[in-house]
């Protein structure tokens, strides 16, 4: 049996057992998370996230090593850049449209005891003018990615400008990236059962009540994620990829269902890069560049969810929010999803964010929070498969600018 059907096993088993904890044996669920679901879930993350630094680092410097025209360098950024924030525009947009039409809001919600201390976000200038870290190793340390980013661009840019002089630690840094992922490998053995615990402790932790309660939006937030996946990424990779998109979700699987059951765009990074070298054949330099820039700012399935859940307030609140606030709804969720990269709780903080830009009480977020765990599973999935399509993207486009380049040459 391939990993990935293993991986899919343990899921179904920990939805089985997650519904049974939940809906039968209620009183069992403490003792079963506590002692069996919490430190197996526990360790298979941890596992995962152990290498998440490394990796990055590693990659990055290599990617950038490998690209060694500042010219295409910066052809592959402003590429990257501009794919990231057009997307998540895009699903933006979707998210506020399904919203209108479907009416999330409309029902009876109980607003009283709605209790949530928001988190205040960092503002945008302040991530930018921090994100060159005044100490490498305490960047790391703190997992400061986006310093981290910054660090590792340079040090691949040094190496790929000093050439043959510094071959010997190129050469270093290749046989720590075949460690890494030798050792991605035998953690991604242990994934059925991390899998089996995450989901069975995420359904069983879940009030039947509030899913019912609530069943409305989650289906506006699940449909729009899946009009992003099949449309907006589908329509991506046949047209700017020239890939076909049943092929590409094929491949990527793999890191998809990780991403579902971590709920982490950041500890799924080693096996989504795994799944896009090995199975879309994106190079390594463009992989190693692409998909590290875009697990920390890349937030496609967050911004739509906070699409949602913003118009879901409005209308719980029955505030009618005109199209100024709508754009400023587009404006600060696609800058937050650069602006809060690397902050614990990102998503909810990204929608305090929106919601504090249009008046809407923050305190309101308390309404989405008992469903936010499922949810956070499939939109994590949709953020990394976003990475993985524009680094698809990406590598593609860079393959044709080399052949008419070589073309070129020889004529």
């Amino acid at each position: 049996m391939s990993l990935t059907k293993k991986i899919l096993l343990g899921m179904g088993l920990g939805i089985v057992v997650g519904l049974i904890l939940n809906l039968a044996l209620p009183g069992m669920y403490d003792t079963v998370q506590s002692y069996i679901l919490y430190p197996l879930g526990k360790i298979f993350v941890n596992l995962i996230k152990m290498l998440v630094v490394p990796i990055v680092v590693v990659s990055l410097i290599l990617g950038t090593a490998g690209i060694s025209d500042p010219k295409k360098l910066g052809r592959i950024g402003v590429k990257t850049i501009s794919f990231f924030l057009i997307t998540t525009a895009i699903a933006i947009i979707l998210a506020i449209g399904m919203s209108y039409l479907f009416h999330p809001g409309s029902g009876d919600f109980q607003l009283d005891g709605a209790d949530y201390e928001a988190t205040e976000a960092p503002p945008v200038i302040d991530t930018l003018v921090n994100i060159i870290p005044t100490n490498p190793v305490n960047a790391m340390a703190q997992e400061s990615m986006l310093q981290i980013i910054v660090f590792s661009i340079f040090i691949g840019y040094g190496l790929s400008r000093l050439g043959e002089k510094v071959n010997g630690i190129y050469r270093l840094i290749e046989q720590a990236n075949d460690v890494l992922m030798f050792l991605v490998n035998v953690i991604m053995k242990f994934a059925p059962f991390g899998a089996f615990a995450l989901i069975a402790t995420a359904i069983g932790g879940q009030g039947f009540d509030a899913i019912m309660a609530m069943g409305k939006y989650m289906f506006v937030v699940l449909f729009v994620l899946l009009l992003q996946l099949v449309l907006v990424y589908g329509s991506a990779l046949s047209f700017l990829g020239k890939m076909n998109p049943i092929k590409f979700f094929k491949g990527f699987s793999p890191a998809m269902i990780v991403a579902f059951s971590t709920s982490s765009s950041s500890a799924t990074l080693p096996i989504s890069m795994k799944s896009a070298q090995n199975n879309l054949n994106v190079s390594k330099s463009v992989s190693g560049f692409v998909q590290p820039l875009g697990a920390t700012i890349n937030m496609d399935g967050t911004a739509i969810m906070q699409g949602v859940a913003t118009v879901f307030i409005a209308q719980v609140y029955g505030s009618n929010l005109s199209l100024s606030q709508l754009l400023t709804i587009l404006l600060t969720a696609t800058l937050a999803s650069i602006g809060t990269a690397g902050v614990p709780g990102v998503g909810l903080i990204m929608l305090s964010m929106v919601l504090t830009s249009v008046g809407l009480p923050v305190e309101a977020i308390a309404l989405v929070l008992g469903v936010d765990r499922l949810l956070d599973m499939c939109r994590t999935s949709v953020n990394i498969t976003g990475d993985a399509v524009c680094a698809v993207i990406v590598d593609r486009s860079e393959g044709k600018q080399e052949d008419l380049v070589s073309e070129e040459k020889s004529a």
